[in-house]
């Protein structure tokens, strides 16, 4: 493995670093997040045009600049450590890759260029609060996660040569906007009980709602993650795989599609967290050479010096952790549970540099409107939204086969996640 960056991704993330820096400091954030899209739609734009965000890991055939997860993840850092309010990880970590595995050469064509210029956006609508199961994160996703019978969940059904869904699913990352939905719907009855991918177009060429949808912005914590209640009432769909898998064979296509869509995006998360935790501990730094106490800056005292001398290598491991998981994510190695593994690291690794900076901060620290609550916010909800850490530990002990035998049938003597025994343990 070569751990060096190439020159063109370095030049990502230093492109990426000084636009985000002018244009997406905390107040421009906390703007951002207050308007009806909850993001500053022109920096949107902006990024889709001059560094082609969206659509970074497409390939050049649809109108992507066919770099592959590691330069996503890279450009999720950064993203990470702005706390930039955006549709990136619902269209170009979690939407795109699923209608580029499962979507046919004919939907391909007509969404993913569109998704990575940045004129559609697109969220994965997966019902009951069960994303991180639906990407394979904290369980296996091949069980009825989507909702098992006619109550609960989305459920769909064929009509004539299409298909019509019917349910709702809250906490829908970038929901509200998005114009392209790809929804997890459950379907075949009792006999035939499997899961499935729908597209949705959310909205008409005249910026109509679909008929039949329904899209609530939800309250959230964390105002950088915009999440919505979708409610899908006889919603027109197109399945996703049919074109390619058939329809019976699209189930299996989807499950394999979205664990592999899920390593990806695990890798990207954890870098994002990264990024997070980075600008936070530097923010700490920044604040305890300038706080002074008893005639000197409280920075001086050893036991602020221990304190973040401790985060600086949670920081630092949980970036190794992220940068492998791209790596293998990419086709470096297969690994299984490294995604999972490395997303617990990061959402720890910010979780613990969040409340520190806050306590380091003191009392302006603990105001609602300081800069420190930013990052403690998205700790907080990335958690929820993503884990929580020991599932994700316990996911990637269980698919290295730390403690028994593993998903591919390997015993405790298996190859495991580097670090993986001691995460777990942690």
């Amino acid at each position: 493995m070569d751990a060096a960056f190439t020159e063109e991704q370095d030049e990502i993330r230093r492109t990426l670093r000084a636009l985000l820096r002018k244009r997406c400091g905390p107040d421009e954030v906390k703007a951002a997040v207050r308007t009806p899209a909850g993001y500053d739609e022109e920096l949107w734009h902006r990024l889709a045009r001059q560094l082609g965000l969206p659509g970074l890991a497409l390939p050049a055939a649809y109108g992507g600049a066919g770099c592959g997860p590691t330069e996503l993840a890279l450009a999720c850092e950064e993203t990470g450590r702005a706390v930039l309010p955006a549709p990136l990880v619902g269209t170009a970590v979690l939407a795109a890759p699923l209608i580029l595995a499962l979507g046919g050469e004919r939907r391909r064509a007509e969404l993913l260029p569109a998704l990575a210029a940045g004129e559609l956006t697109a969220a994965l609508v997966v019902p009951g609060g069960q994303l991180a199961t639906a990407l394979a994160l904290t369980g296996p996703n091949d069980g009825d996660w989507a909702g098992g019978g006619r109550a609960g969940g989305i459920q769909a059904r064929r009509a004539g040569s299409g298909w019509r869904l019917y349910g709702e699913a809250a906490q829908v990352l970038d929901g509200h906007t998005a114009d392209v939905l790809v929804v997890a719907a459950h379907t075949g009855g009792f006999a035939r009980s499997r899961t499935l991918l729908f597209a949705v177009r959310a909205k008409g060429p005249d910026g109509a709602e679909a008929p039949g949808l329904l899209r609530t912005r939800q309250t959230a914590m964390d105002e950088t993650r915009p999440q919505a209640r979708v409610e899908l009432r006889d919603v027109a769909a197109e399945l996703l795989g049919e074109e390619s898998f058939g329809e019976d064979g699209a189930a299996g296509a989807v499950v394999a599609a979205l664990a592999a869509t899920g390593a990806t995006a695990a890798a990207c998360l954890a870098a994002e967290a990264v990024g997070a935790a980075d600008a936070a501990l530097s923010r700490t730094v920044d604040y305890v050479k300038e706080r002074t106490q008893f005639g000197r800056p409280i920075g001086a005292f050893q036991a602020v010096q221990h304190r973040l001398a401790d985060l600086y290598v949670e920081v630092q491991a949980a970036r190794s952790a992220a940068y492998y998981a791209a790596w293998a994510a990419g086709g470096g190695r297969p690994e299984p549970g490294a995604g999972a593994l490395a997303l617990a690291q990061g959402l720890s690794a910010l979780r613990a540099v969040a409340a520190e900076a806050v306590q380091l901060h003191g009392g302006i620290g603990f105001t609602w409107e300081h800069a420190a609550h930013l990052y403690f916010k998205r700790a907080a909800c990335d958690e929820l939204l993503w884990g929580p850490v020991h599932r994700l530990r316990a996911r990637a002990a269980e698919q290295a086969g730390l403690f028994g035998a593993g998903e591919n049938g390997t015993g405790a003597d298996a190859p495991a996640v580097p670090g993986a025994r001691a995460a777990v343990g942690a």
